[in-house]
């Protein structure tokens, strides 16, 4: 592991893995990667229930991380991996919070529909990973990071705004870079100490990607069984 990402999901965390991929710093760890690889799902829900953890067994292979539910465990990654950078994406908090309510809040509400309580308890049932998915990430993002308050703005904004200064506060300034992705290649390839490609940065997931995708990611968890 080279480089650990501390941001919050929203903050450009699937731009950067494709960045860091493009740089020689991959297989990077997201999100993405718990949903299509089977056996993600439940390794991470274990963890999220506190079984204890060897982040070599749930990480092996993978050069770098990004995004929940990583990202939750960052300070926990950060001292398993004390010679890898840590990268920290930002956005302005209002811009944050309001992609977070388009996309991923948006997402949980229809799970608390009837119909989402319907195919979540029929996942249940079956044994199925979108039911175990779930789990994991109320488990994980909601009562961890956001102790159950995702849906209460204020709060989620304190929480992220306090998220930053704890990861500034812990990690050596060395180590560390505070990023958005607005800023392009340049402080991305110093702080890595490689050289700028000759190709744009990528900019993918944006609020209207990720809506267009989501179904698609996220059905094949109904029926997929896996250990």
């Amino acid at each position: 592991m080279r480089v650990i990402g501390a941001g919050f999901g929203r903050t450009g965390t699937l731009s950067s893995k494709t960045a860091l991929e493009m740089l020689g710093f991959g297989p990077c760890h997201h999100m993405t990667e718990v949903i299509e690889r089977p056996g993600q799902i439940r390794r991470w829900l274990e963890i999220a229930r506190g079984r204890p953890v060897n982040w070599d067994d749930v990480l092996g292979g993978y050069d770098s991380c990004v995004d929940w539910p990583a990202a939750a465990y960052w300070r926990e990654l950060a001292d398993a991996y004390p010679e890898a950078k840590v990268l920290l994406t930002v956005r302005d908090p209002e811009r944050w919070y309001a992609s977070m309510e388009a996309t991923i809040l948006q997402q949980r509400r229809r799970g608390s529909t009837a119909g989402g309580r319907l195919m979540r308890g029929i996942s249940s049932l079956l044994g199925t990973d979108f039911a175990a998915f779930t789990t994991m990430a109320s488990l994980t993002v909601d009562q961890r990071v956001f102790d159950g308050r995702l849906d209460d703005r204020e709060h989620a904004l304190k929480i992220f705004t306090a998220h930053i200064a704890e990861v500034k506060a812990a990690i050596p300034p060395e180590r560390l870079l505070v990023y958005e992705v607005a800023q392009g290649w340049e402080p991305l390839c110093e702080f890595l100490e490689v050289p700028v490609p000759a190709v744009s940065f990528p900019r993918v997931n944006d609020t209207a990607d990720f809506r267009s995708r989501a179904r698609d990611r996220f059905a094949p968890l109904l029926l997929r069984r896996s250990g």
